[in-house]
């Protein structure tokens, strides 16, 4: 297949130099959203372990949580990598800049910034991140950017493993199409059964083009309510996240999860998750 050139600064925005590319696998997006503290991130960086340990890569990691904590947790440090996120690349063209909205739309002008200086590249994945807003209003402007980023350039990807926070707005923009699985890790709340519902609703109404919506229990959803889970919500279960304390240490003390053992009750539990989900 060749590699019809989207370009920046004279190189290609991927680790591909060469003329031609072997066609990958049809390209999947998996989409992992749930309520803070239930190990949302930990699972993508868990998933990301796992795709490298089986040949599922290249990778291409998208942080759409304005905590931004994935890269922390798969090694990689975006201002120390020279990178910037979405929302600081549009600050500064459009507010410190002083760049004008008129003509060109702005997401368009955003592209080759995006992959020119918002994009690690990695020997196995890829990482952006959309991170925090500085500025008053929505996170429409950022969320248009990385969509239509996201749109041009992703065939060259086997997964696109997208962190997505709890709140619906980016999914409500449909900051991707064509999704292969909407993963919703869950406490024992009331609240995360409700957001459950709430997401599968929006996913459905805004037309989001997705295979599965699974539900993945976090590290303190109880066994008790595992059969119960599927009755309430009318979607799949896959399992839940067991605890390891290492985890904990590993996140405390900045180390990557990627190095965590491979007999880590968590990472363990994660490959029997993926398994089930068909991955």
């Amino acid at each position: 297949m060749e590699i019809h050139k989207f370009i920046w600064a004279g190189r290609l925005p991927l680790n591909v130099y060469t003329d031609t590319l072997e066609e990958v696998d049809a390209l999947k997006i998996i989409v992992t959203m749930g309520r803070g503290g239930t190990g949302k991130t930990t699972f993508v960086a868990l998933m990301t372990k796992h795709f490298i340990k089986t040949g599922g890569h290249p990778l291409l990691l998208v942080d759409v949580d304005p905590d931004q904590n994935l890269g922390e947790l798969v090694g990689v440090d975006l201002p120390e990598e020279g990178k910037k996120t979405i929302s600081e690349l549009i600050i500064e063209t459009f507010l410190e800049a002083g760049g004008t909205t008129v003509g060109v739309p702005p997401s368009e002008r955003m592209e080759g910034k995006i992959w020119e200086s918002g994009l690690y590249e990695g020997d196995y994945f890829d990482l952006m991140a959309i991170g925090p807003k500085w500025a008053e209003g929505c996170y429409c402007l950022p969320d248009a950017a990385l969509k239509r980023a996201l749109e041009r350039l992703t065939k060259v990807y086997k997964y696109i493993l997208i962190d997505s926070p709890a709140g619906l707005e980016h999914l409500n923009r449909k900051i991707t199409s064509d999704v292969d699985a909407i993963i919703d890790i869950i406490d024992p709340s009331k609240k995360a059964f409700n957001h459950v519902q709430r997401a599968h609703k929006i996913a459905k109404r805004v037309d989001l083009a997705f295979n599965n919506f699974f539900i993945v229990g976090g590290y303190r959803f109880p066994r008790s309510l595992e059969e119960t889970v599927e009755e309430t919500t009318g979607l799949q279960y896959l399992g839940k996240i067991a605890y390891d304390e290492e985890v904990e240490n590993y996140v405390l003390h900045g180390k990557s999860l990627l190095q965590l053992p491979n007999t880590s009750p968590t990472y363990t539990s994660i490959t029997e998750i993926r398994k089930k989900a068909g991955y």
